[in-house]
């Protein structure tokens, strides 16, 4: 036991790790997004810092404290019951599988930048589902590469961005920054709404930050103060790096980019810096789908093995790779990818963007909403639930806010999707009265879900493969 305590890890380890894990290909594409909105959108960055900020932190208190499976829909249980769990985990699968799309269409723009070529909308459309396919078929194998390959190709994203956040000042010029403040004369409250959804796809992911609670020195601290740190440090980067493009890129130019980061290397240094900046991005983004594909597949396994997802999802090959809730997702996300199609990839992908936030903020906000009953039903000390409960309410009117930043479009078909949810609960409620039930004291079950937080998932998996072939 002492030696697994020497193995924990401190705030300083667990910060960096959840800053990795907030960093992926979300940021990419922001800059062209932010551009077509104006400079104005910085605003956005700081009101969705500080709501991502209040959001994890509550997250953090969540996990440190919840003895029920299933992450966010184990937070839901807690307030919601067995309905409130399953709503929670099937519009976060959602979410996941709609920003998946997102991601593969970030690839193919990046791709088509890389190769010097043009898209048609529907070819946009084709390339962004032959994406989507050899990734998930890449992941019949099994996990064990999985996981390897997305820790690794994430640092094409890490190092571009925080190289032009931190020496891009050098090339600002303060003039073509204002000059791009608010280009299309919007009122402050609507410039603010309409760059909201797209500052926070970029921290989609802060929820698995409280993750790995079990393998941290002293929890109940340190990962509260990690994900604050965490959501801060990865903010300022995000803020500046998006800040010093505006300074430096002509806003027009910008605006109608598909590779945003590989232009403005391409302009500071020269195109071959610009041509090997898009290429390392196109694999980071290609990497960070890879894993994604197999975590929602995952996901969905997990869900269903504890009753809350349908069988089929629960079926896996010999080498660990459950195939059959592959084929699905991608079917799925092959529908999702025609229907979205748009006159330019920067549409397609705000479409996106706008319809996976939407689904995320459900399960943030049923996470929200049932703290209080969480603390309460674990009996924690009044005063320290105080302050938690105070932040999750506030957690969850940003939520709120957000929501309605996303669009009468998202909104419109997130919540069939969210109302559909409910037809679905129908299919697996009777079997939920078979669950396995929460061991006193323990908060294990016979069967325990490995979805807290996506990268657990892939993790889980991974070890599983990897004990499957130790002699």
């Amino acid at each position: 036991m002492a030696h697994k305590q020497e193995n924990r890890m401190g705030l300083v380890s667990l910060t960096m790790i959840t800053v990795v894990n907030m960093m992926g290909s979300g940021i990419i594409l922001l800059p062209a997004n932010l551009a077509q909105v104006g400079n104005i959108s910085v605003l956005s960055w700081v009101v969705t810092a500080i709501g991502a900020m209040v959001l994890a932190y509550a997250f953090a208190r969540a996990g440190t404290y919840s003895n029920h499976q299933g992450g966010m829909g184990g937070y839901a249980e807690y307030a919601h019951g067995r309905s409130g769990n399953f709503m929670t985990n099937y519009t976060y699968f959602v979410s996941l599988v709609i920003a998946n799309v997102a991601i593969a269409v970030t690839t193919v723009g990046y791709g088509a930048s890389f190769l010097g070529m043009e898209l048609s909308p529907v070819m946009t459309g084709v390339l962004t589902i032959g994406c989507l396919w050899l990734a998930s078929v890449l992941n019949f194998g099994g996990p064990r590469i999985t996981g390897k390959i997305g820790g690794f190709t994430v640092w094409g994203v890490i190092i571009p961005v925080a190289g032009i956040a931190v020496l891009g000042w050098f090339w600002f010029d303060p003039q073509r920054y204002v000059d791009a403040w608010n280009p299309k004369g919007m009122p402050t409250f609507q410039a603010l709404s309409a760059s909201i959804s797209i500052t926070l796809w970029a921290f989609l992911g802060l929820e698995s930050a409280s993750a790995n609670g079990d393998a941290v020195d002293n929890p109940k601290r340190n990962v509260p103060l990690a994900v604050l740190i965490a959501t801060g440090i990865t903010a300022l980067l995000y803020i500046a790096s998006t800040s010093v493009i505006a300074g430096i890129v002509p806003r027009e130019q910008l605006a109608g980019s598909n590779a945003p980061f590989g232009l403005v290397f391409a302009q500071i240094m020269d195109p071959t810096v610009g041509k090997i900046v898009i290429g390392l991005m196109v694999i980071s983004c290609f990497g960070s789908l890879l894993g994604w594909q197999f975590t929602i597949a995952e996901v969905a396994r997990s869900s269903a093995v504890t009753g809350y997802f349908l069988p089929f999802f629960a079926k896996v090959t010999g080498a660990g790779a459950p195939i059959v809730g592959i084929c699905v997702i991608t079917f799925a996300q092959t529908l999702l990818s025609l229907m979205t199609i748009s006159p330019t990839l920067n549409q397609q992908f705000t479409s996106l963007v706008n319809l996976a936030v939407m689904t995320n903020l459900i399960p943030y906000i049923l996470s929200m909403s049932a703290l209080s009953s969480l603390q309460r039903t674990e009996k924690v000390p009044a005063a320290s639930a105080r302050t938690a409960n105070v932040v999750a309410f506030i957690a969850g009117l940003y939520s709120l806010y957000a929501l309605y930043a996303t669009g009468t479009q998202a909104m419109m078909y997130g919540g069939l999707v969210t109302f559909a949810g409910w037809m679905l609960y129908s299919l697996v409620a009777a079997r939920l009265d078979h669950r396995p039930v929460r061991q006193p004291g323990t908060g294990e079950t016979a069967v325990e879900s490995d979805h807290k937080g996506a990268l657990s998932a892939v993790a889980a998996a991974t070890e599983r493969e990897n004990q499957r072939d130790t002699p």
